[in-house]
């Protein structure tokens, strides 16, 4: 195998020359259930590395990455063919991404990838330690498959990979894994350590610190996930806002987000975001649930913590969009989402004339409501109180596009698979007013959108995230 050539300089000019023309689209039969579908290529193998995205009622199956943009703490690479181009770190690291994707050659270019939570220390500066992971990956996919009930377009730089792709979307769905036999021990399992945490958080608020933060929990499971298996019970059970499956850059997980971190739509240059903040489970019927929802609306605490996050929202917003554009489009309904149901709002504005989609991802990353308030201050605390970094957790799973368009959504409520090791992770936002045992209870309400759906690997070993 030849080694790529590396180069390092100033100029991303002609980085992806090596990239395949772009290829016709072509229309095969699917399975009705496009959630379906998508596992079933997801298992197929073709390809390799792959996202699953799901977005108003279209799934897309990226893989066989063409090209690769990764980020860290020291650099940005562009990798295509036997190239790789390297950029010292800059100041703004994500003009730095967009300069890059501006060079690829295709006009009609999507790419697809996550960021991890701790690229917000290298957003917001000396607020926690970034590490040595990368923090942002992106592939251009030379395989490209949209996902609608019984139809599959399919666009791909190798012919061959046709029929056997239509094989995959005609062959049978299957499990490796077994489903778990008792989600409510292991939801419940260890309320210590994150009580304390939360202990130490409302001190922090009380003493002017920070006005709230998001704390949250690693949940170890007992064996690696079948994620494939797991992605499609759990989709059947949640009310994602989007949902993704994917095996990319080291990290794969399977996970149904509660909400945007930022949707930029190319037409019109509209901007907005959706924070989700205040929680209440979802009751054993129909009176039980009204029940829960009328003590959420009626909650202090949950109003409080929710208006924060949308007065920020807004601010973020007014940073990046034309003067006066920026409204709240919905405030303070309620949604369901899985197990849950939440407080929800909606911010939007056009974006200014000279910011980019990228611009508006790093004024709008991390999610407010995987944060907290002040971002700054929030990110210190949760450095400070929690006890392993974040990854991909709370971070984002996205896709962009050559015309400006941008869809982020909010790594919640996601199975996480690393090394051979399985976890579920989930938050809660704290206040001064909060407990330390109901910010417990709402991290199992939670984690139940995911848990009783989990299908394990049993031949691996015991697990640690």
């Amino acid at each position: 195998m030849t080694s790529p050539t590396t180069i390092a300089g100033t100029s991303w000019e002609g980085w992806a020359e090596a990239l395949p023309p772009s290829c016709p689209e072509h229309v095969v039969e699917s399975p009705a259930d496009p959630a379906e579908a998508a596992v079933r290529l997801a298992g197929s193998g073709l390809g390799g590395e792959y996202v699953v995205y799901e977005r108003a009622g279209t799934w897309t199956y990226a893989a066989a990455p063409a090209a690769t943009l990764t980020l860290d703490a020291e650099s940005v690479v562009a990798r295509c063919g036997n190239q790789a181009v390297v950029q010292p770190l800059g100041a703004a690291p994500l003009e730095q991404v967009a300069e890059a994707l501006a060079r690829l050659p295709h006009q009609d270019w999507r790419v697809y990838g996550w960021a991890a939570f701790e690229l917000a220390h290298l957003l917001h500066a000396d607020t926690g330690n970034p590490g040595d992971a990368p923090l942002l990956h992106l592939m251009l996919p030379a395989i490209e498959v949209t996902l609608t009930p019984g139809t599959a377009r399919i666009r791909t730089a190798d012919p061959e990979h046709l029929p056997l792709l239509a094989k995959a979307l005609a062959g049978s769905t299957s499990s490796a894994g077994t489903g778990l036999t008792d989600a409510e021990n292991l939801v419940r399992s260890a309320p210590g350590p994150y009580r304390h945490a939360v202990a130490r958080t409302v001190a922090d608020i009380q003493a002017g610190l920070v006005q709230k933060t998001v704390l949250s929990r690693p949940l170890p499971l007992p064996s690696a996930p079948d994620l494939g298996a797991t992605y499609l019970t759990g989709r059947r059970a949640n009310t994602p806002a989007r949902s993704f499956l994917l095996d990319l850059g080291g990290w794969r997980a399977a996970g149904f987000s509660p909400e945007t971190v930022v949707e930029v739509e190319a037409a019109g240059r509209r901007v907005s975001t959706q924070p989700l903040a205040g929680t209440r489970a979802l009751g054993t019927n129909a009176e039980d649930t009204a029940r829960l929802r009328a003590e959420l609306l009626g909650d202090p605490k949950e109003i409080h913590e929710h208006a924060l996050s949308v007065r920020l929202a807004v601010d973020e917003l007014t940073a990046i969009c034309r003067p006066g554009t920026v409204v709240v489009e919905d405030f303070m309904t309620v949604l369901e989402r899985g197990s849950v149901q939440h407080l929800a709002s909606r911010a939007a504005g056009q974006l200014a004339e000279d910011r980019s989609p990228w611009d508006a991802f790093a004024a709008l990353f991390p999610a407010i409501t995987a944060t907290g308030c002040p971002k700054p201050e929030a990110l210190r605390t949760i450095s400070r109180h929690e006890s392993e970094p974040r990854g991909l957790y709370a971070g984002a799973v996205f896709t962009a596009d050559a015309a400006g368009s941008l869809d982020a959504a909010l790594v919640l409520r996601t199975v996480f698979e690393r090394d051979g090791r399985g976890w579920l992770r989930a938050g809660a936002g704290i206040m001064g007013q909060s407990t330390p045992e109901r910010e417990w209870e709402e991290t199992c309400e939670k984690l139940r959108s995911v848990a009783p759906h989990l299908h394990l690997r049993p031949e691996t070993p015991p697990a640690q995230p």
